[in-house]
């Protein structure tokens, strides 16, 4: 009751919302899912049609289509796929011009999202994007056709709104769900005895990556740095976090292989409580990097890819820095390495500097924290900035009662 209150309190009274919503992978899933249920708390009735995955189905969207005819990847694939994601765009717009939604939302999936937001837009329908497209770092341009097809961004991180802003689009920070997800306060020891690690000794955690070829690039390069440490302070233990028993048996092959003495322990899917047992981490860019911030983790940062796409992406990307962390911060927090940069002897060198100096590992827990405190404390509730759309454009006149 008090969320519907505050509802009427924004200007938005009515009892019935529909809402159109097109999500393109297992992440927009989870994100549309949790905005689902924020809805309902303020709206007596909601429907939700579109296209999600099992998470926003099961928060009551009537999908459409399967999810996976979305869920595309990489350079090659989605030009393969183009017919059929062309088609499924369309179908997407007739259904919504003949079964008009309130507001249509599109989560993520940029290339795919914005050329139906325009389209919808142009036929009077209130649009949002959800989770922006990363203008700040390559390919501002499409801020143009962000500008033509949508009424709102929502963004999960605080900078991303400058940009807009300049452009003069409405955007409201909204947070990443991580920011809340994870507590303020980190249990290390529980994390450890959760894994049945042991509680006394010294951990690195290793992260190299999801993707398959993320393990191709960085596993050999993180075991071997793992080895140098070891080989300068024997007492360490290793824990590497990987997302399958695939990956698992890759890096096995390779310390049988290479690194038979490394003390380490592989474990399958749960990365943020090795991350939260672990005093140091070692990390291939991503949102893994975020994580280690918000568990308040001091970390190492690497990322290498095959030479041709390193070259395309320094003539693309402009920002300064890769990791999360340090984007967040404007300036360099936590080492990072790229490409050649990101072998062993750097990479190790970085890690012990860390064993060596414990005060830049208080100093970081404490920057983490507020920064962590901060990011709660500036997003404000996507449900929130749905409904102040929907309210500004009926005070206007734009959208009928």
């Amino acid at each position: 009751m008090q969320r519907r209150n505050e509802a009427k309190d924004a200007g938005y009274a009515r009892s019935l919302l529909r809402v159109g919503m097109v999500a393109g992978e297992a992440s927009g899933d989870a994100l549309g899912a949790a905005l689902i249920q924020s809805l309902h708390e303020y709206i007596p009735q909601l429907e939700i049609v579109g296209l999600g995955g099992p998470a926003m189905i099961e928060a009551g969207c009537h999908s459409l289509y399967n999810i996976e005819r979305l869920a595309v990847m990489g350079v090659l694939e989605p030009l393969l796929r183009l017919p059929d994601l062309f088609k499924l765009r369309h179908q997407l717009y007739q259904y919504f011009i003949t079964h008009k939604p309130d507001v249509f939302i599109g989560i993520d999936a940029p290339d795919f999202n914005l050329g139906l937001e325009l389209k919808l837009r142009q036929q009077g329908i209130p649009t949002i994007h959800y989770v922006s497209p990363s203008i700040w770092a390559w390919r501002e341009k499409r801020v143009y056709k962000i500008q033509k097809a949508v009424d709102l961004v929502l963004t999960l991180f605080p900078f991303e709104t400058i940009i807009y802003d300049k452009y003069r689009i409405s955007a409201r920070y909204v947070g990443h769900p991580l920011v809340t997800t994870i507590p303020l306060d980190i249990d290390q020891l529980a994390a450890r005895q959760a894994l049945q690690l042991d509680v006394r000794a010294t951990w690195v955690a290793i992260l190299p990556g999801s993707r398959q070829q993320e393990i191709r690039y960085m596993a050999e390069t993180f075991l071997a740095t793992a080895y140098r440490c070891f080989q300068a302070k024997p007492y360490l233990q290793f824990v590497a976090a990987v997302v399958n028993e695939l990956h698992a048996a890759q890096l096995r092959e390779i310390c049988r292989q290479q690194f038979p003495h490394l003390p380490i322990t592989f474990i399958v899917g749960r990365a943020r409580e090795v991350m939260a047992a672990a005093d140091i981490v070692l990390v291939t860019s991503g949102t893994a990097t975020l994580e280690a911030m918000l568990l308040k983790r001091p970390m190492v940062i690497a990322y290498r890819m095959a030479a041709f796409n390193y070259q395309l992406a320094k003539w693309l990307v402009k920002t300064p820095y890769i990791g999360l962390p340090n984007i967040l911060a404007g300036q360099r927090l936590v080492p990072e390495f790229i490409q050649h940069q990101a072998n062993p002897e750097s990479l190790s060198r970085a890690l012990l500097d860390y064993l060596e100096h414990p005060q830049k590992m208080q100093e970081l827990h404490k920057v983490f924290a507020e920064m962590h405190s901060d990011l709660r404390t500036q997003a404000q509730q996507p449900a929130q900035a749905v409904l102040e759309l929907l309210a500004s454009r009926e005070r206007t006149g734009i959208l009928s009662s």
